[in-house]
């Protein structure tokens, strides 16, 4: 009698189609060219969550940098300031500060500078 690999098998195939739902052609319905495809995505997916990070903070710091500038100060001579008196902002704050609040960016920005 011919053994079939069973429900075990069948449930890991299942997840990974049910992950390479909306692939174009065979990377949807045929296991194995899914099971690279799916692999290959969820690589890029890990590689690109740290990717975002540094896309992030490199934006927070051209905004940051735009808005000290308009205040008379550098970026650097910025953060310099900043830890000089101890104020613990992160460049996240800073930049929706900027965005949002410009008088207000500006006073911590004059703090900065008196230091």
């Amino acid at each position: 009698m011919r053994v079939k690999k069973g429900f075990k098998a069948r449930r890991r195939r299942n997840r990974i189609l049910k992950l390479a739902k909306g692939y174009r052609g065979r990377r949807k319905n045929c296991y194995k060219r899914a099971n690279q495809a799916v692999e290959r995505a969820l690589d890029y997916a890990s590689r690109d969550r740290a990717a975002r990070k540094r896309n992030f903070r490199s934006l927070w710091i051209v905004r940051i940098n735009a808005a000290a500038r308009t205040v008379g100060l550098s970026y650097s001579r910025l953060i310099a300031g900043l830890a000089k008196n101890k104020i613990a902002l992160d460049r996240k704050v800073l930049s929706e500060m900027a965005i949002v609040d410009p008088a207000g960016f500006a006073a911590v920005a004059n703090i900065a500078k008196a230091a």
